[in-house]
């Protein structure tokens, strides 16, 4: 299975996704450009996200590699698990899908992932369920902006790269032809999270790609302007999920006829939506009338369209 290349460059304005078969390996684009591969971490197979091998304080866990979240945290449960002591923080809010989160913070004496080891890291601790004893740190992106990542979960691989005098050069240093680059919204728009704009049965809208979702997801406001709600022809029931808040959300099935992203275009495809954002409200200051945090895309970008490419 080929792999998606996922480039995060350092300048606010220069920021690219992208897409492709890697038909050879050969040298990156520019003729002083050098891709220097730090690590290859061998993914847990038949979890549906990635989940690679690490440990904290010389205990094994489970760290999720989430594009979608863009802060590094310890899922509440697995804190509890670990024995790590915890503070409350003050000032911080965090949502997600099922709603607003408590969020706490922890010092984690050694953490280690793929032969690399930190001490005194501090942690943010959320999240209101347990994902289960396979799942205890997602890594978000402030850590994955920080390198070029190539996810090839065909093959069970996530590979970190540190570009060098790569300015201008073809993101996809594995492909010689067949890749496409998409454009990313700037870091001052999107933050370390990876949003880019595509086509759902010909309208344009903000995708987040969001590798800890198992499947691509169109919130309800997206699959509104498509015309699909869940009395429309051919939509089946999903059952229920939920992300860090306490609260569940139900999913359903639909027919799309098309879905595009740069130059690649997918027609007759099923596809999830839900309400993804109903219960991420807050009450404003002075206020009685709960508000839904704004700015999150309408389209999830999963784990299933990263595997397909």
């Amino acid at each position: 299975m080929p792999p998606l290349a996922i480039r995060i460059q350092s300048s606010v304005d220069e920021r690219a996704l992208s897409l492709g078969r890697a038909l050879t390996t050969g040298p990156a684009a520019a003729s002083n450009c050098k891709m220097l591969q730090i690590a290859d971490w061998p993914v847990r197979p038949g979890r549906g996200v990635p989940i690679v091998d690490g440990a904290i304080n010389g205990q094994k866990i489970g760290v999720m590699l989430d594009t979608g979240s863009s802060t590094s945290l310890i899922v509440r449960a697995a804190a509890e698990r670990l024995g790590l002591t915890r503070q409350e923080t003050r000032g911080l809010r965090v949502f997600g899908i099922g709603g607003e989160t408590q969020a706490q913070a922890t010092i984690v004496d050694e953490f280690s992932i793929g032969g690399v080891t930190r001490k005194n890291l501090q942690f943010m601790v959320a999240g209101e369920r347990d994902l289960g004893k396979n799942l205890d740190v997602i890594l978000g992106g402030d850590f994955l902006d920080q390198l070029d990542v190539e996810f090839d979960l065909g093959h069970n691989s996530v590979k970190l790269f540190q570009p060098k005098d790569c300015e201008g050069a073809s993101l996809a240093y594995w492909a010689t032809q067949g890749a496409s680059e998409v454009a990313m919204e700037s870091f001052l728009d999107a933050g370390p999270r990876i949003v880019v704009q595509v086509q759902v049965n010909g309208r344009t809208m903000r995708a987040l790609l969001d590798s800890g979702s198992r499947t691509s997801v169109l919130d309800k406001s997206a699959a509104d302007q498509v015309g699909i709600t869940p009395d429309s022809p051919g939509v089946e029931a999903n059952g229920k999920g939920g992300g860090l808040g306490a609260k569940s959300v139900e999913f359903w099935s639909a027919p799309l006829q098309s879905f595009a992203i740069g130059n690649e275009t997918i027609r007759d495809t099923p596809i999830g939506f839900a309400d993804l954002w109903k219960d991420a409200t807050y009450t404003p200051t002075g206020s009685h009338l709960p508000r839904r945090v704004q700015g999150n895309p309408p389209v999830l970008l999963g784990a299933d369209f990263l595997r397909a490419h």
